[in-house]
């Protein structure tokens, strides 16, 4: 399914691609980082990175924000909040909260490919308050309760 996306660009953005599936049935699309110097992420350290666009995303979907594979693989380097949740009645700059896992300080340079954005149906639900809920085998069995 596509899905038609309105983005602005910002003028930190100038000069860096759109976002881009990097392959022909990749579910994400790549954002770059629009820095005007690089930044470098130290061990332990998180750091907003902006990306130069707005989006209108259609009612009905968000935007998922998922760290990119490799940066994880070969530095540490991930999204934090991962997957991140653009709402489709936000209307500010996409920006990626990244978070240095690894043992070496990490560089992010302007145009730099540094999470991938998905586009996602979402439902709303109706709360309703009970006082008992439906009995199922597991119950109310949480962390490790199904074994290894």
């Amino acid at each position: 399914m596509h899905v038609p996306l309105k983005l602005k660009r910002l003028p930190h953005g100038e000069g860096l691609p759109l976002p881009a599936y990097q392959t022909a049935h990749a579910a994400g699309a790549d954002v770059q980082a629009a820095l005007s110097a690089p930044v470098i992420l130290q061990p332990g350290g998180r750091e907003l990175v902006p990306t130069g666009f707005c989006y209108e995303i259609p009612p009905g979907f968000e935007m998922q924000v998922r760290p990119r594979s490799g940066l994880a693989l070969k530095h540490g380097v991930t999204v934090l909040n991962a997957p991140g949740t653009i709402d489709a009645d936000y209307r500010g700059e996409l920006k990626v909260l990244l978070v240095n896992h690894g043992p070496e300080p990490f560089e992010i340079r302007r145009g730099e490919r540094i999470a991938q954005i998905i586009i996602a149906p979402v439902s709303s639900a109706t709360f309703t308050e009970v006082t008992e809920l439906g009995d199922t085998a597991r119950g109310a069995g949480g962390f490790g309760s199904t074994g290894l």
